[in-house]
């Protein structure tokens, strides 16, 4: 009797020392935090690599995102002016191709040597959280770039409207800064009936006979996206526009 009641005894204790199984609900979502905590890790060892191979292939790829962001950005723009978003994305892929290299071959190997030399512990906090203040500093860079964008970091794409003479005409669009004033010109009038500039939702000047020379004021200038900007249409005999030029007044140089 007492034998059973001892192996009675040991089983409810060896019951009651394991672990609970973990519920339906609870199993997809420990099996969904080990995913993300593995997939943050293994992203920290390649962020970490300091090989020169992988130097280059993290800068590389960095530098080829950046780079179609920013143009893809700038395209969209060009259509779609009023689409502020897109100066945001803009300034993320231009940051992003000068970020990645310089992180890449010079913040990380730095803060890697620092961690690695008998540096003063009371530096060791800042050493810790680099990573953190490294991606602060390059969103806060974005975020200035995207509310007010640098000439640099603009690109006019000239869109060409479907038609059967959009193809043919595709002049030249010259702009020089004179006293306050933007003189424009264009390299060949053929197969234009008439220009239109406007700024914003405004006509500030229309060219109705060749060779298209254009003038109006700078401060007719409307912003948008924080930077001054104009249009340039060229038209057909039935008002249809054959093609668009965006200007930015920081890209225009002075005479």
């Amino acid at each position: 009797m007492s034998d059973s009641n001892s192996h009675i005894d040991s089983d409810e204790r060896t019951s009651s020392s394991r672990p609970p199984k973990p519920s339906l609900t609870e199993q997809p979502l420990a099996w969904l935090r080990r995913t993300i905590r593995g997939l943050w890790n293994d992203a920290l060892s390649v962020y970490y690599a300091n090989t020169p191979i992988w130097r280059w292939l993290k800068s590389g790829s960095l530098v080829f995102l950046g780079f179609f962001t920013w143009s893809g950005a700038s395209l969209l723009l060009s259509y779609r002016p009023d689409w502020t978003v897109l100066t945001y994305v803009m300034a993320y892929g231009f940051v992003l191709i000068l970020w990645g290299p310089l992180t890449h071959f010079v913040i990380l190997p730095a803060v890697i040597r620092l961690r690695r030399s008998g540096i003063r512990p009371s530096l060791r906090p800042v050493l810790r959280q680099a990573s953190k203040l490294n991606l602060t500093v390059f969103f806060v860079i974005v975020i200035v770039l995207g509310t007010a964008p640098i000439a640099p970091m603009t690109l006019d794409f000239t869109g060409a409207v479907e038609g059967d003479r959009a193809p043919d005409v595709n002049p030249d669009l010259d702009c020089v800064q004179v006293d306050g004033v933007v003189e424009c010109e264009l390299s060949d009038p053929t197969g234009i009936d008439h220009v239109v500039v406007t700024s914003g939702d405004r006509e500030i000047d229309r060219a109705t006979d060749p060779p298209f020379s254009m003038a109006f004021e700078v401060d007719e200038l409307e912003e948008v996206v924080g930077q001054q900007q104009f249009v340039v249409e060229l038209r057909d005999e039935e008002g249809e526009t054959i093609r668009r030029y965006t200007r930015n007044l920081s890209g225009v140089p002075e005479a």
